[in-house]
């Protein structure tokens, strides 16, 4: 018997792989149904899910959109899908959600708040708000886009001013005595760094805006308004409130946070023992008190401890006690990224001749912060979600409406509907923050 070998002489052609090597059933396959407890738990889940599903979608699906109260939005659901059905009642989103964005914001200039649709097709309706926020994406687009031009961080920093002056409004000349404030702490900083020592550069760069804010800023800023009357009319606080009041205080919380942060991390690990030690302190006390605590402090004991006759902005008091309040644990998220960093990074940075604030700038904080950056995160995710406390001080934030708006008898005892519509807004802002986490973790490989 012989055998015939054989060779092939051309390449068999590419063939899909098996269904259950690749694709959705390979994927359920390894990641639903891997063992027999994983198979379990995954139809206990989905069971699970199909049940809140089919008691929520119908009660989504058959709703009422177009309604002047609760009473005729049930009866236009029991027109519609049978006399025992049950339905969400959205004509009060439709009805009220400027009210829930802007709280009692004037729509117009001059003009009143009433938080129904009869302004929303003027161009002017919170033009003031409207604009404050573009400007916003504007400013903070450099910051978490390397791709964007530097030069745009100039009006990242010059943001908070404007921001300040078109929501609040009144003169401009305050706004400019602050930022002037800034700009001498620069100059002062510069001259005596080089003159004297760094260190008395920074107490420099502290001490001199300060001066300036408490002794001349006023003064100068009525001399200039006698001199150039500018400005815009004026909105009192309590007329902020909704979404805008929210972003307003989550957003200044988050810029102001993490700088603070930063420094508060770096002296708890300072040598010198005063800053470590106040610090320290600083930094325990924050973490031991509820948040709510320091609310009730900016809105009612702060008053005792200013001088008579001072008025201080509640919105304001209420920023800079959450921002504090953000600042001790962004600082020991910060500490928590400088302790993982092997000693070798700091031996090689004094291998380096670089002083301590190179070293930091360059070398350790860069690092630290990259470590740090899924826990900054949820901080600032954590802060965002706080500023809903703001209600139990008497801030119209979108909880606080919500007893507002059930307090018109046309819509007494609506609660889901209210409830979901803050939730879905919340959980977008908080996602997106959280993508842009995830993003940026990628962008700089953290992970390896």
């Amino acid at each position: 018997m012989s055998f015939q070998p054989y060779v092939r002489t051309d390449i068999l052609p590419e063939q899909a792989p098996p269904s259950t090597a690749s694709g959705p059933i390979a994927w359920m396959r390894e990641n639903l149904f891997a063992t027999i407890p994983n198979a379990i738990l995954t139809i206990v889940a989905v069971y699970f899910i199909f049940s809140i599903l089919h008691e929520v979608l119908p009660w989504v699906i058959k709703s009422s959109w177009a309604a002047g109260s609760l009473s005729e939005c049930r009866d236009v659901i029991r027109e519609t899908y049978g006399p025992d059905s049950t339905g969400a009642c959205w004509a009060v989103i439709r009805e009220r959600y400027l009210q829930l964005l802007f709280g009692f914001y004037p729509p117009f200039p001059g003009g009143e708040a009433n938080g129904s649709v009869a302004v929303e097709g003027s161009m002017m309706a919170y033009f003031r708000v409207n604009l404050t926020f573009v400007f916003m994406l504007v400013a903070i687009a450099p910051l978490l886009f390397n791709s964007l031009p530097r030069k745009m961080i100039w009006f990242s920093a010059l943001f908070p001013f404007l921001a300040f002056w078109l929501l609040w409004g009144g003169s401009i000349w305050p706004p400019l005595m602050v930022l002037a404030g800034i700009a001498l702490g620069g100059v002062a900083y510069g001259v005596l760094s080089k003159a004297v020592s760094p260190l008395a550069g920074v107490i420099a760069a502290l001490v001199t805006p300060v001066i300036w804010w408490l002794l001349l800023a006023g003064p100068v800023a009525g001399v200039l308004h006698g001199i150039a009357p500018i400005g815009i009319l004026d909105v009192a606080t309590d007329r902020f409130g909704g979404f805008m009041l929210s972003v307003i205080i989550g957003v200044t919380g988050i810029a102001l946070s993490l700088p603070l942060g930063i420094l508060l991390a770096l002296g708890r690990q300072s040598d010198m023992m005063f800053i470590k030690a106040m610090c320290v302190g600083f930094i325990e006390f924050i973490r031991g008190v509820p948040l709510i605590t320091l609310l009730f402090v900016a809105s009612v004991l702060l008053n005792y401890f200013l001088p008579t006759g001072t008025t201080f902005d509640l919105v304001l008091r209420v920023v800079i006690m959450v921002t504090l309040f953000a600042s001790a644990y962004m600082a020991e998220v910060v500490r928590g990224g400088l302790a993982a960093l092997p000693t070798g990074q700091y031996e090689a940075a004094d291998s380096l001749g670089l002083d301590y604030w190179k070293a930091t700038r360059l070398i350790t904080l860069p690092q630290a912060l990259k470590i740090s950056i899924p826990g900054i995160v949820s901080t600032f995710i954590g802060l965002f979600k706080d500023t809903t406390l703001v209600s139990i001080i008497g801030l119209m934030d979108p909880i606080g409406l919500t007893n507002v708006i059930r307090a018109d008898t046309n819509w007494n005892g609506i609660v889901w509907e209210l409830y979901g519509f803050i939730a879905l807004v919340f959980f977008l802002f908080c996602f997106s923050m959280s993508r842009y986490s995830m993003y940026l973790e990628r962008k700089l490989k953290t992970g390896h």
